[in-house]
């Protein structure tokens, strides 16, 4: 709930939904006094006097809240009468506080759990500097005077002042909402205001007045002409003038949530989780859960999901922006040593292992000091390595090469997620990328949970991807693709135009990747694949659209077959023929490869209910 002060004081929030019998009007059937009080004065020496005013309440046994700024004092305490008064007196004692006056409200019991005095910028937060309500105020208008213009219709604009989660409780007939969430958007409120009110009349109200005590000379200063400030606010013309030309009830910053126009507690709550008062018709609606939702935060479960959606993704664009590994950062690959290099030396196992770099590079490596231990502890080149031993290769101040960052959540539940993967982006730590990944950037968003993609898409494709949130859920995935459980449909735009409308291939692929890293059609030992076709659409300008389904899962599978066909994928510069050496990843500014991961079906791993996902198709397949 929200104090007298205008503050959010959750740990009363039993007594928003629960309000306590209350009559301003009735003292004797009620003893705990609570009072809400205010003044605007110069105070000083803050800090002492915050640690009086605790000591003096804690001997009292008072509980409220009292906020102390250089611009005065705001409260909402409670507790018996005589201690209430003393506190009063007290508070009068200060220079400048000694006109301090309290509203009265009695309840049957204490509605605080202890006693806080702060010191704050503000005991009213505006945020506007210049403003001083202790040297001046706009005109106070009394409550008997409004509603004697009220009666005779004299041609005023009532503004009110107050946010609007209060305006929806209650407020004066054909009055004028300011339109804001906090007091602190008022500046903002009154830049909107009609240019010709400036001339007018303008009667602004709150709930007590301590907010119009700003409002007032902040809108003078903008040129209003004809501000007046109702005295007392909305529960001092209750108390004088009654419920005359107010719909609703009022919202107050206490235990009661509500008054009505008698200054009786009136029957409405508020919401625990969104803190907006309401009537009774509201807590008859079916959205009102105690403690959890009420009809104005109410969320269906696709509406939760969509708003789950919108803040991942949000999280997904600061984790890749800037890019991770634009920043220069030491990168540490490891190895780990086989059998065949017990008892090797450090030099002798990077030779062999990664023999595509010559002995002389790993010497100069080792010289550098960047061949380490696990423990970070350098190693030497002639130093003795044993069979299951991990070492780490450093590469000092690394920048990697740009990746395409946009990757989109489409989809997430207690199991798996479903991602929209962007090219050019590795899926895992690899080659000259370790932190510009997919993996990177879902440990990143999702820590400290360990997020587990069930397959993997190359760094050029783009489209869907599954991955699990547990290793319970990622083996049941796992073992659905393994099994060709899984349909999947691709969009892939190709060279050429095929005759037949539907055809296949089922060329076995080779086993082992070439040195370049690209796999071959291998009639005689390969494994056994097989890739369905449909034609979409024939374009003029040589090239086709096709719809691919694997129906076995080889690495490269569907660019193997196309290229096999005669059909090149369109941008694949390592199945394409041509002059150039095979390269598995591109230059983010360099033409896509047109292969797209867009439609996948599978039993979900939690429900076992079958589930399709469909991914938007990239601007080359529209």
């Amino acid at each position: 709930m929200r104090d007298a002060l205008g503050f959010v004081d959750h740990r009363a929030r039993s007594f928003i939904r629960h309000p306590v019998t209350t009559d301003l009007k009735s003292p004797s059937t009620n003893s705990i006094v609570n009072i809400a009080a205010y003044r605007f004065a110069p105070l000083q020496e803050l800090q002492g006097l915050r640690t009086e005013l605790l000591a003096f309440c804690g001997a009292k046994h008072l509980r409220g809240t009292i906020l102390l700024s250089t611009e005065g004092i705001n409260l909402f305490v409670a507790g018996e009468a005589d201690d209430i008064e003393s506190l009063l007196t007290r508070l009068r004692a200060i220079p400048g506080l000694e006109p301090l006056t309290a509203k009265y409200s009695y309840t049957a019991t204490q509605p605080f759990r202890r006693m806080l005095v702060r010191i704050k910028r503000e005991i009213i937060a505006f945020g506007v500097p210049g403003i001083d309500p202790a040297k001046r105020t706009s005109p106070k208008l009394a409550p008997a005077q409004l509603k004697a213009w009220l009666d005779e219709g004299r041609k005023i604009t009532l503004l009110d002042t107050r946010n609007d989660y209060e305006v929806k409780l209650g407020t004066f007939e054909n009055a004028l909402p300011a339109g804001v969430d906090h007091f602190r958007d008022f500046p903002a409120a009154v830049a909107k205001l009609p240019e010709e009110l400036k001339d007018e009349t303008i009667v602004m109200f709150c709930t007590g007045g301590i907010r119009c005590e700003k409002a007032g000379p902040y809108m003078e200063s903008q040129g209003f002409r004809n501000v007046l400030q109702l005295d007392g606010g909305i529960l001092k013309y209750f108390e004088e003038c009654g419920g005359a030309h107010y719909k609703g009830d009022c919202f107050v910053f206490d235990q009661r949530v509500g008054v009505d126009p008698s200054l009786h507690v009136s029957d409405a709550a508020q919401c625990f989780a969104c803190l907006s008062p309401l009537t009774a018709d509201e807590q008859r609606d079916p959205r009102y859960v105690l403690g959890q939702s009420c009809p104005w935060c109410y969320r269906t479960d696709s509406e939760q999901a969509a708003e789950l959606l919108k803040s991942r993704n949000s999280a997904m664009r600061a984790a890749m922006n800037p890019l991770p590994g634009s920043v220069p950062t030491d990168v540490f690959r490891p190895l780990r040593v086989p059998q065949e290099c017990e008892g090797l030396t450090v030099l002798e196992t990077f030779s062999r292992l990664l023999a595509h770099m010559p002995p002389e590079h790993w010497d100069e490596q080792c010289c550098a000091g960047n061949i380490l231990d696990t423990q970070h502890q350098v190693l030497g080149a002639d130093d003795i390595v044993h069979a299951g031993d991990r070492l780490l290769h450093r590469h000092p101040q690394t920048i990697e090469p740009d990746v395409a960052g946009d990757i989109t959540v489409l989809y997430e539940d207690e199991a798996l997620l479903v991602l929209n993967k962007p090219a050019p982006l590795p899926m895992h730590a690899g080659g000259r990328y370790t932190r510009n990944t997919l993996q990177h950037a879902l440990e990143t968003v999702y820590r400290p949970q360990k997020i587990r993609p069930a397959h993997r898409l190359d760094a050029n494709t783009t489209g869907l991807v599954i991955a699990a949130r547990s290793n319970h859920f990622a083996g049941r995935l796992q073992k659905a693709f393994a099994e060709g459980q899984v349909e999947k449909i691709y969009l892939v735009r190709v060279h050429g135009h095929p005759v037949e409308d539907e055809f296949a291939c089922d060329a076995p692929i080779g086993k082992e990747a070439s040195v370049s890293g690209t796999r071959e059609v291998d009639a005689q030992n390969g494994d056994a694949a097989t890739t369905l076709f449909k034609v979409i659409e024939r374009f003029k300008d040589g090239t086709s659209l096709l719809e691919a389904r694997p129906l076995t899962g080889r690495t490269n599978q569907i660019r193997i077959h196309c290229a096999h066909l005669g059909f090149a994928v369109v941008g694949d510069a390592a199945y394409h023929q041509s002059d150039e050496a095979p390269r598995l990843t591109k230059d983010i500014d360099e033409p896509p490869l047109c292969l797209h991961a867009w439609q996948i079906g599978f039993a979900h791993p939690a429900s076992g209910e079958h589930v399709t996902f469909t991914a938007p198709a990239p601007e080359w397949a529209l």
